[in-house]
Order: C-alpha cells, then structure tokens, then sequence
C-alpha cells in the first residue's frame, strides 16, 4: 500500500494536469453558480421564463460538451489500447484521422443530444428543434467548437502524455462560466466579459436568448461565432498536426503514457 501511495504522489509531482484537476471541479461549480445566482436576485422576471431557456441552454452546451469528448475520448482509446503505432503502418494519415474523429464526434452527439431531446419534449414540451434552421445554426456552431478543443487537448495528450487526458474534462467546464450559457454575459467582470467576446459558444447562447425572449433571429451573432470557429478549428488542427508530428519524429507514438 505503502508503494502504491508514493507511485500516485510521483504521478501527481510529475503531472501538473493531476494538479490542477484536485481544485479544479469545486472552484468551476462555485464560479458558474455564483454568476447565476447574482443575475436571478436581480431579474427575478427571468424566473417565469427560465423553464425554456434554461432547458435549451442545457442541450445546446451538451452539444459543445459531446463534440468535444466525441473527439478527445475516442482518439485517447486508440492510446489506451497501444494501437496507434499499429494504426500508423497503414497508409492513414494524420488530417485523415483528424476527420475521422470529427465525423464520429458528429455521430455520437447526435445520438446523445437526440435522445436528451426527446425526453426534453415527453417531460416538459419543449421541442428544441421547432427552433429549425436556427436551430442547426447553434448546433453546428457548438459542434465545431468542440472539435477545436477536442483536437487541442489531443495534441496536448501526444506531447505530454495520457497524464493530460484529464483535459479532456476539464477543459470545456473551463470555458462554461465565461460562455454566458445561462446568464448573459454582462454580469461578469469586464475582464472576463473581453474573454467571452473571444468564444464562439458565448455568440451563440446571445443569440439563444434573443430568439427566446425576443423572438430575434440575431444572424450577426451567428456569423461572428462562425468566423471565430474557423480560426479555432484552425488552431486546434494546427496544433494536433504539429504535436502529432513531433510524436512520431521523437517515438512517442508508440510509447505514450503516463
């Protein structure tokens, strides 16, 4: 027992993701509760409306969420299984598996967030996708966010090691408070609000709002969170490919772990 406590402490030493993770889940709850709290003692009007946006904020952040899992998670088990040295005596190239990735993230979001919905609407008759093209607007948005940081935290995974898949959790509840998914984003701090100016997920619950409590189609939302994905999918493709370059020319694709 004894060897097993200093193992996990040397893991902890050698790993600042570990570090980070031990304080990380009650601070983002504080943070992200906090912010809500703050905005419904002052809006209390937002209480009797707060059914429908509240619920579809929950299934549109679920989209980011899955996307994002959808890409870091599947690629972290070809690691667990000590198959991607075995994948990369085939022909497959990287930007091949990048795509690969996200098509499967597609997939796996659908099926989650399809069946979230439906209960949404058997349970509390809201029917999110009555919303229609808007609708795909947000979701697409979100989805692709998700893939930017799914793919950033796969390349951080290539080049520090399976030490940093719990990234893969945190990273997205990093962002939550400052994305303004059930709060506008008016109630944060200035610096924080320039943060949020910088995330496409932030745009998109704007626009959410706007279209449930004003019944406005804010397209100039739509498009900003549009023009900022593609910089992210760009930065977090950039990086995958880099990092995953550097992997195989150092040898750590087929010895990547802890």
């Amino acid at each position: 027992m004894a060897a097993m406590v200093e193992r996990y402490v040397y893991l902890l030493k050698g790993s600042w993701p570990r570090l980070v993770e031990l304080a990380y889940w009650p601070t983002m709850q504080i943070i992200l509760w906090g912010f809500l709290s703050e905005y419904l003692v002052g809006h209390s009007s937002y209480l009797a409306r707060a059914s429908g946006i509240l619920l579809a904020a929950v299934l549109l952040w679920d989209v980011m969420f899955r996307g994002q899992l959808g890409v870091s998670v599947v690629f972290f088990e070809e690691l667990y299984s000590r198959n991607l040295g075995h994948l990369f005596a085939s022909p497959l190239r990287a930007y091949e598996l990048a795509g690969a990735l996200a098509i499967i993230s597609f997939l796996r979001t659908v099926i989650g967030v399809g069946v979230a919905a439906y209960f949404a609407s058997l349970f509390y008759h809201f029917a999110i996708w009555r919303m229609g093209w808007v609708f795909v607007a947000f979701f697409f948005n979100l989805l692709v966010m998700g893939w930017s940081i799914g793919l950033l935290v796969a390349g951080l995974v290539l080049r520090y090691g399976l030490g940093a898949e719990n990234l893969a959790w945190a990273a997205v509840f990093a962002i939550a408070p400052v994305s303004g998914i059930y709060y506008p984003i008016t109630i944060l701090p200035h610096w924080l609000q320039i943060v949020a100016h910088w995330l496409p997920a932030a745009y998109v619950f704007m626009g959410l709002r706007a279209l449930l409590f004003h019944h406005v189609v804010a397209s100039g939302l739509l498009w900003h969170a549009a023009w900022l994905n593609l910089f992210g999918l760009s930065v977090g493709t950039g990086a995958f490919l880099y990092t995953f370059r550097d992997a195989r020319l150092h040898g750590r694709l087929l010895n990547l772990g802890e």
